[in-house]
């Protein structure tokens, strides 16, 4: 378990986790919330089946670790995992806020769902798209989910109001917008613009037909690479659940433990 869930992660995010319900007399005791995490993040990077999680090494059954995987989305536990490590990188002047990057990517739903849409690019089948913003390092700040069908540009707004506001250590307003923004020819649109102003970020976006699609590439591949890092995750490599709340919470929690990493790249 604990190369699972070390020592120092779970001192993260123990703290998050709603209080253990009242228990009612009899019954089989209530299995560990370490546990219960530790069959959620090796079904993450397995890919394995709730039911073949190990219940007898791990001390808590698939069932169990998916039950908790929904209640803890729902309590906003993943996402303040997220926000919290963020925090810790931004205390340690990790998170470079000089640009940003956005981009996208597919992957295919096999059970459909919410969230789900279908995929020109995979002769319509049914498919869900992760919109993804990172700092200039690759850190993972803010993720949405949509149909595969939706166009990136209607959703750059909506993922650079997904970054969480960030502590600074001064006074003032916690941060969330990076300098600048780089992004491809697909948000070429005028309303892409003006959303990145009225949140005071300049927009650097590729223009189709003026400029060469690997002009702003030294910038752009760093949201490709870390698209690859998430897909590296077994469980995101398709989308198995039919529910939205449980890939996005899986989505997240990939996006946390990539920024558990960040730090202890960066951070002495």
């Amino acid at each position: 378990m604990d190369a699972l869930v070390p020592d120092d992660l779970w001192a993260v995010i123990s703290p998050l986790l709603p209080p253990e319900p009242e228990k009612l007399k009899g019954g089989r005791p209530r299995a560990s919330d370490r546990s219960a995490l530790a069959g959620i993040i090796l079904v993450l990077r397995t890919g394995m089946q709730w039911k073949h999680v190990p219940g007898n090494a791990l001390g808590c059954s698939g069932k169990t670790s998916w039950r908790r995987l929904g209640e803890w989305q729902a309590a906003g536990v993943w996402a303040n995992l997220h926000r919290v490590l963020l925090e810790q990188l931004q205390d340690a002047n990790a998170l470079n806020w000089s640009r940003a990057a956005l981009d996208s990517a597919s992957v295919p739903a096999k059970k459909g769902g919410a969230a789900t849409g279908p995929n020109p690019t995979d002769r319509g089948k049914p498919g869900t798209k992760r919109h993804l913003v990172v700092d200039a390092d690759g850190t993972p700040l803010g993720l949405t989910l949509t149909g595969a069908n939706c166009h990136d540009s209607r959703m750059l707004a909506a993922t650079l109001d997904a970054v969480p506001g960030l502590r600074t250590g001064r006074r003032g307003r916690p941060r969330r917008r990076p300098d600048k923004l780089h992004a491809d020819k697909a948000y070429d649109h005028r309303r892409c613009r003006q959303e990145c102003r009225a949140r005071s970020i300049m927009p650097r976006i590729a223009r189709r037909g003026v400029e060469s699609s690997r002009h702003l590439g030294r910038h752009r591949w760093i949201v490709e690479r870390t698209l690859a890092w998430i897909a590296r995750f077994r469980r995101l490599a398709i989308r198995y659940e039919r529910r939205a709340d449980l890939h996005l919470a899986f989505t997240t929690l990939a996006c946390a433990l990539i920024c558990r990493k960040q730090a202890k790249r960066f951070c002495p």
